[in-house]
């Protein structure tokens, strides 16, 4: 994209709070799951959605605001979706326990396996582009090799399904949150894990009785933010023993059973999330006040994630299966 070229050699400049819309983007016939932009610098204009229609689609969110490409390998609704480290390759899981590797031009499939569980959560390893983690409607967590279309690793909780997941920088150690709400406390909702050996780190990170439906980490600092069920997004540190921040609290937005995600921007001055009643709200990272609120979509915005290289620039999705670029 001949917009995103002069960005490509300077560093990200400060990020402001979209005011206008530029795409409005709506070929999906069921609820958005997931939105993420190309890891590809060069290729950062395309952005990935997984649906509930059963598809995968590729748009190019910057010049066209157009579907590049759809793909269909599923049978039943998408939960998650990734864009391999090459930005070559979809990696998409759902509710039909299919796990598929789509090449991104020819459509085809270079890997597919079936799980044993519906899967809800898949990240690819930060270091290593060929393992990803698999997670869903299971007490299990399971590392995956591309190369040899095998399991590598399992990792077991006493839970009934994985929420998100989340690696610390390196890969060496990495968070899940699940559903696992006791009603004295809330003990396993978040559990940290040493990749390598699949042990356990602790399972004693967040003691209030809410599910975290996504965790997201912050681009410098050695901190990581879980979006909770109770309309607020918790504060904790990424090293040992992940202590939450009781100072600083993101309330005012609204989630409400919905697996509403959160990011930070690029520069990690603001925090942004989605909201059960469709509005966007941008945080100020450090002082935890709303700096503004987008109305953005009329059904639950579970998505809002700002693009890698151009300042400013953010892209929605909804549960009527809206897409849409801001600026």
């Amino acid at each position: 994209s001949e917009l995103i070229k002069p960005y490509l050699g300077s560093k990200y400049k400060l990020t402001e709070v979209p005011k206008s819309l530029i795409f409005y983007m709506s070929k999906h016939s069921g609820p958005v799951n997931e939105i993420e932009w190309c890891p590809v610098r060069e290729q950062s204009h395309m952005l990935l959605s997984a649906s509930m229609d059963k598809t995968v689609k590729v748009w190019d969110a910057i010049d066209t605001g157009c579907c590049l490409r759809t793909y269909s390998c599923h049978s039943c609704a998408v939960r998650a979706a990734r864009w391999s480290s090459c930005g070559r390759r979809i990696l998409s899981g759902g509710f039909d326990s299919m796990l598929h590797l789509t090449d991104v031009e020819t459509g085809k499939q270079i890997f597919s396996s079936k799980n044993e569980f519906r899967i809800s959560a898949l990240k690819f390893h930060p270091t290593e582009s060929n393992i990803f983690l698999c997670g869903g409607f299971s007490p299990e967590v399971k590392a995956w090799d591309i190369r040899t279309s095998k399991v590598l690793r399992v990792y077991k909780a006493a839970v009934q399904q994985t929420l998100d997941i989340l690696f610390l920088p390196e890969g060496r150690e990495f968070l899940t949150s699940t559903d696992a709400v006791s009603r004295d406390s809330a003990d396993r909702t978040v559990i940290a894990w040493d990749f390598q050996s699949a042990a356990k780190i602790s399972n004693q990170i967040f003691h209030e009785r809410y599910t975290c439906p996504s965790l997201t980490l912050h681009p410098k600092e050695s901190v990581f933010v879980a979006q909770t069920n109770g309309n607020y997004m918790a504060l904790f540190s990424a090293q040992r023993p992940y202590r939450i921040n009781k100072k600083k609290r993101y309330e005012g937005h609204k989630v409400e059973g919905f697996a509403v995600g959160c990011e930070f921007s690029p520069d990690g001055t603001l925090l942004v999330t989605g909201s059960s009643d469709g509005k966007v709200f941008f945080y100020n990272y450090h002082t935890a006040r709303i700096i503004r609120t987008l109305s953005a979509h009329k059904e639950a915005c579970v998505s809002a994630i700002f693009h890698p290289v151009l300042p400013s620039l953010l892209a929605t999705c909804d549960w009527a299966g809206e897409i849409k670029i801001w600026q």
